[in-house]
C-alpha cells in the first residue's frame, strides 16, 4: 500500500520567500516530527527519523536528494531507506496576493506498519510544515 496526500496552502507574500524555505532542505527537515536529526549537505540530507512503531525500535536514517528543481517553481525530493521510500513534491504558482504552494507527498512503507503510521499521521505532519512556514514568512494561519 501507498500513502499519498496532497495539501494546498495559500499565503499572502511574494513566492520567492516561500522558495526560500521550500527550496531548503534543512528547513523541510526541521519542519516534521519525527525526523529527530538531520545532516545537510547543499542539496542532499540524510534525515534520521524515529517512528513510534512496535517494530521499528531504531532510529531510521533516509538519504533525501532533490531530484528535480525548476527555480522558483518547483523542487521534487526522494527520501530512500530500506524501511521505507518517500517522494514530496513542493510547486509554488503565483496569485493575485501572493502565492499558493501545493505539497505532494507519497510514502512506500517496507516495513510492517510504516505505511499505516503514516496514513494517520502525513497530513498531521503537512501542518507542521505550514506552521513552519507561516512562521518563516511571518503569515498567521
Amino acid at each position: 500500500m501507498t500513502v499519498r496526500v496532497e495539501r494546498t496552502f495559500d499565503l499572502a507574500v511574494p513566492p520567492e520567500e516561500v522558495w526560500e524555505f521550500i527550496a531548503d532542505p534543512e528547513r523541510r527537515a526541521s519542519a516534521i516530527s519525527v525526523v529527530a536529526d538531520y545532516d545537510v549537505d547543499t542539496d542532499r540530507a540524510t534525515w534520521y527519523i524515529e517512528l513510534p512503531i512496535p517494530l521499528v525500535n531504531r532510529t531510521i536514517p533516509v538519504e533525501t536528494e532533490d531530484v528535480e528543481r525548476d527555480e522558483p517553481r518547483y523542487v521534487k525530493f526522494v527520501g530512500r531507506a530500506s524501511a521505507m521510500r518517500v517522494v514530496g513534491e513542493h510547486e509554488i504558482e503565483p496569485t493575485d496576493d501572493g502565492c499558493r504552494l501545493v505539497n505532494r507527498f507519497l510514502v512506500e512503507g517496507r516495513l510492517p506498519g510504516i505505511e499505516r503510521y503514516f496514513k494517520r499521521h502525513l497530513d498531521d505532519e503537512l501542518t507542521n510544515l505550514e506552521n513552519e512556514l507561516r512562521e518563516e514568512v511571518g503569515v498567521a494561519s
